[in-house]
C-alpha cells in the first residue's frame, strides 16, 4: 500500500458496488477518493473541490455520463476523465473520446488495467500544468523589467543590481526621489527571485496610528482592543514565503520598528495582544526618499534597524539624471495611454520632445507619466505638440538664482535656506489647495505620504480661513485650546537670505 498522497478521484457511478470497488482499489494506491451516485451529485461535488481525475460510469439514470463529462470538462479544462461502462460499443467510446474523455475502459474491468489508465490521467495533468506554468513563466520574465524603462548607464547599474541580489534572502533598502519607481524595483526583485509564485504585499507605512499598523502587520487575537471581537491575522502571515515591501519605511513609529527588527533578526513575532511566537518566511525589502542616516542621528530611526535594512542597497537615480531615457520613456507612455484611449500610434513632435528634455522633473518618472497622460486624454490627432504640454512644463522657472539675491560676506546656511523654502512652499501649496493634502501633493506631482511626511518634518500647520463673524470656512469655530495656525510669511515665495530692495 503506499503511503503518500498521488491526488484526488472524483468516482461517478450508479451502482454502489462498483463505487466501493474503484474506492478500495484507488485508495490503496495513494489516492484520495471521493463517491458520487449520480452526475449530479458528481457534478456538485466538483464544484466545491478540486480533483486530479474522475472515473464516470456512461449509462447514468438522470444525467448520463457523456452530459456529466461535459460539464465537469467546463467547471475544470484540465481534468482528467476516464469513462467505464458494461455496454462497450465503438459508437459510445467515440463519443466519449470527442467530448473530452482521457480514455475508455469497460466492464468488467482487471484491477492493473484501471490503475493504469489512472496512472497515466495524472502524468497528463502533471505535464499540462507544467507546460502551463513554464509558458508563464517565460511570459512573465519577459515581462519583468517591463515597466522599468531605460537603457542609461545609471539605469543599467540598477538592473544589475537586481539581477545580482533578487535570488538572494538579503534584505533590501530602495532609495531615491518620489516618482523615481521604488515599488517597481521592488516587484522586479520578488519577480526575479524564488519566491515569485508567492505573495508580494505592500505595506503603506505611514498612513496608520501605531496601534493600527501592528494589528495590521501581525495580526491581534480577540480582545487585544476595543472592537477585536475576532482574532485577525496581518499582512506577514499573508506574506509567509513571499516578500513584503515597506513603501517609506522612515514613517514607521519607532515603537513598531523595534517589532520589525525582531521580525528581520528572529524570523517571528507575536500578535497585538497574544503571547504565541509565530514563525514567518518573509524576504523584506523596504523603500524611502529621506535620508535615514540623518533620522537615526536625531533618534527618529533606529541604527540596529537601520543596518538591517541596509545589508543591500539600490540607489535609483532621478531623471533629471538620465535624460537620456525620456525618449524612451515617453514613447512607452504614448503607446501605454494610447492603448487605453483607442489613441494608437501617437507621436511628439521633436518640439515637444526637446521640452521634455530639457524640464527637470520634480516629480521624477511618475510626473512624466501624468503629463503623458494628459496629452494623450487631449490630443486629437497623431501628432502631440508642444500646445498640448502643460504650462508648468513649458515655462519651466530658470534654475539660476533670482536677481536680487545677494550672498552675504560671511556666508549663508544652504540647508537652512533650502529648508526654509521647502516649508514655505509646502504652506502656500497647502492653502492653494484649500488645505487639502491630497490636492496639495498632486500640485507638487508628490505622494499624500511622501507630503504627510513633511509636513510633520516641518510642523506645517494649514491656514484657517475665517468667515466674517470669526468661524472657520464650514461655520465652525476651533475647539477651545486648539493652536492657532501662524500665517504664512509675506513677500514672495522665494529662498530667504540678504536681498538687494532697490
Amino acid at each position: 500500500m503506499a503511503s503518500s498522497h498521488k491526488g484526488n478521484i472524483l468516482v461517478v457511478d450508479d451502482e454502489e458496488i462498483m463505487r466501493e470497488i474503484l474506492e478500495t482499489l484507488l485508495t490503496r494506491e495513494g489516492y484520495d477518493v471521493r463517491l458520487a451516485s449520480s452526475g449530479t451529485e458528481g457534478l456538485e461535488l466538483a464544484r466545491s473541490l478540486t480533483f486530479d481525475a474522475a472515473i464516470v460510469d456512461i449509462m447514468m439514470p438522470g444525467i448520463d455520463g457523456i452530459a456529466t463529462l461535459d460539464e465537469l470538462k467546463r467547471i475544470d479544462e484540465d481534468l482528467a476523465v476516464v469513462i467505464i461502462t458494461a455496454y462497450a460499443s465503438v459508437e459510445s467510446a467515440i463519443s466519449a473520446m470527442k467530448s473530452g474523455a482521457f480514455d475508455y475502459v469497460t466492464k468488467p474491468f482487471k484491477n492493473d488495467e484501471v490503475l493504469v489508465v489512472i496512472r497515466n490521467a495524472m502524468e497528463r495533468r502533471r505535464l499540462v500544468h507544467e507546460n502551463r506554468a513554464l509558458r508563464q513563466n517565460i511570459q512573465e520574465r519577459y515581462h519583468k523589467f517591463a515597466n522599468i524603462i531605460g537603457r542609461s548607464s545609471r539605469m543599467r547599474q540598477v538592473f544589475d543590481l537586481i539581477i545580482q541580489a533578487a535570488p538572494s534572502r538579503s534584505t533590501i533598502l530602495i532609495q531615491g526621489e518620489s516618482g523615481t519607481g521604488k515599488e517597481l524595483v521592488a516587484r522586479a526583485i520578488h519577480a526575479n527571485s524564488s519566491r515569485a509564485d508567492r505573495s508580494f504585499v505592500t505595506v503603506n507605512s505611514g498612513n496608520l496610528p501605531p496601534d493600527l499598523l501592528e494589528s495590521t502587520l501581525f495580526g491581534h487575537v480577540k480582545g487585544a482592543f476595543t472592537g477585536a471581537v475576532y482574532p485577525k491575522k496581518g499582512l506577514f502571515d499573508l506574506a509567509d514565503k513571499g516578500s513584503i515591501f515597506f513603501d517609506e519605511i522612515g514613517n514607521v513609529p519607532l515603537e513598531t520598528q523595534a517589532k520589525l527588527l525582531r521580525v528581520i533578526q528572529e524570523r517571528d513575532f507575536m500578535r497585538l495582544g497574544g503571547m504565541e511566537t509565530i514563525k514567518v518566511d518573509v524576504r523584506i525589502i523596504a523603500a524611502t526618499n529621506v535620508d535615514l542616516r540623518k533620522m537615526m542621528e536625531e533618534g527618529r530611526f533606529r541604527e540596529d534597524l537601520f543596518y538591517r535594512l541596509h545589508v543591500i542597497s539600490i540607489q535609483l537615480p532621478p531623471l533629471r539624471d538620465r535624460k537620456d531615457d525620456i525618449p524612451l520613456l515617453t514613447q512607452h507612455f504614448l503607446n501605454k495611454y494610447g492603448e487605453e484611449n483607442r489613441k494608437p500610434g501617437l507621436e511628439l513632435t521633436p518640439g515637444a520632445l526637446d521640452l521634455l528634455s530639457e524640464y527637470d522633473w520634480a516629480g521624477n518618472v511618475r510626473e512624466l507619466e501624468n503629463v503623458i497622460e494628459r496629452a494623450v486624454v487631449l490630443t486629437g490627432g497623431p501628432k502631440i505638440d508642444i500646445g498640448l504640454i502643460p504650462d508648468h512644463v513649458r515655462k519651466a522657472p530658470d534654475t539660476q538664482l533670482p536677481p536680487q539675491f545677494i550672498v552675504p560676506p560671511e556666508g549663508i546656511s544652504f540647508k537652512d535656506v533650502i529648508t526654509d523654502f521647502e516649508k514655505r512652499l509646502i504652506a502656500s501649496t497647502l492653502e492653494a489647495a484649500g488645505g487639502v493634502q491630497k490636492r496639495a501633493a498632486e500640485l507638487l506631482h508628490i505622494k499624500p505620504t511622501t507630503l504627510n511626511e513633511m509636513i510633520k518634518r516641518h510642523d506645517i500647520r494649514p491656514r484657517r480661513k475665517r468667515a466674517a463673524n470669526g468661524s472657520g470656512p464650514d461655520g465652525a469655530v476651533p475647539a477651545p485650546g486648539e493652536p492657532e495656525t501662524p500665517e504664512p510669511a509675506e513677500g514672495p515665495l522665494t529662498p530667504t537670505g540678504t536681498f538687494d530692495e532697490k
